[in-house]
């Protein structure tokens, strides 16, 4: 499932588009999910003839502007991706379910499970679902005491479910959850009301930087460098590229998780409370 990062790596797919006119939109299948809510005759409308002007990711979710107050929201779902082909009379795949032609290229947005979404907005402003998005990991608004709030009111939660919560982490995932907390030395099962002011601005500093580094680093491959836990954390044998401990995994806040045994040792009984 695309996280972060993934998400906007795919969305930077689309930007040797910008300033280009969209010269025709195609929708192969109107009627499957990923259109669902959204007129497909009106988007096809509507996106012809526009400019696309700019882009942006929060969490897993993009927005596109194009120019007279158009707006095309995109969901990557479970397996959606966006590609851009170097040939406007290209033929359209499968899976390849909204093809935006321009003169030099092809704008394709591609969902093999059908889980994501395509969604048309019309406004001067950009659509009200996409302002109620909650701040993005890298922006200003995401600081220590806006983390440290959202922890302390679910304390009883597992701290690895807890960074699983879109409403406050938008785009953070099962693997990315797995790679801040092996950075934070933090324990994934350890109840969130348990973490001490240290251990909470930790988990603040590697939340900003796993999000910023993957941004930063992420290939077509989706891989990232050995010294992360990301690569090893589905190894057969796998080891800790810290300390070289075997890697321990169990479900944990409903998800398959991957921790260091010795970098991430269990905590049990609650310590200094964190306050900002």
């Amino acid at each position: 499932m695309p996280e972060l990062a993934e998400v906007e790596h795919s969305r930077k797919q689309w930007d040797p588009g910008k300033n280009d006119v969209i010269l025709d939109v195609d929708v192969a299948r109107p009627e499957i999910r990923v259109f669902r809510g959204t007129d497909v005759p009106t988007l096809r409308d509507r996106l012809s003839g526009r400019r696309l002007l700019a882009s942006e990711a929060r969490g897993k979710q993009m927005l596109f502007q194009f120019s007279d107050g158009c707006w095309l929201g995109l969901h990557l779902g479970m397996s959606g991706e966006l590609r851009r082909e170097e040939q406007a009379d290209y033929t359209p795949r499968k899976h390849d379910h909204l093809v935006l032609r321009q003169q030099k290229r092809a704008l394709v947005f591609e969902d093999k499970r059908h889980f994501g979404r395509v969604r048309l907005h019309e406004g001067a402003e950009p659509p009200d679902w996409w302002q109620k998005l909650a701040p993005s990991i890298l922006s200003k608004e995401f600081t220590l005491a806006r983390l440290t709030a959202f922890v302390q009111r679910r304390r009883r939660t597992t701290i690895k479910a807890v960074l699983l919560m879109q409403e406050h982490f938008p785009g953070v995932g099962n693997w990315m959850a797995d790679e801040i907390l092996w950075r934070a030395r933090i324990h994934p099962s350890t109840p969130a009301g348990n973490l001490d002011l240290a251990q909470t601005c930790g988990l603040w500093q590697q939340v900003r930087w796993v999000s910023r580094t993957a941004v930063r680093i992420i290939s077509d491959d989706w891989t990232y460098p050995k010294t992360w836990l990301f690569a090893h954390r589905w190894e057969a044998g796998g080891q800790c590229p810290r300390c070289k401990t075997d890697l321990e995994r169990a479900a944990i806040g409903g998800r398959t998780t991957c921790w260091c045994p010795e970098c991430q040792r269990k905590q049990d009984a609650p310590t200094e409370r964190a306050t900002i």
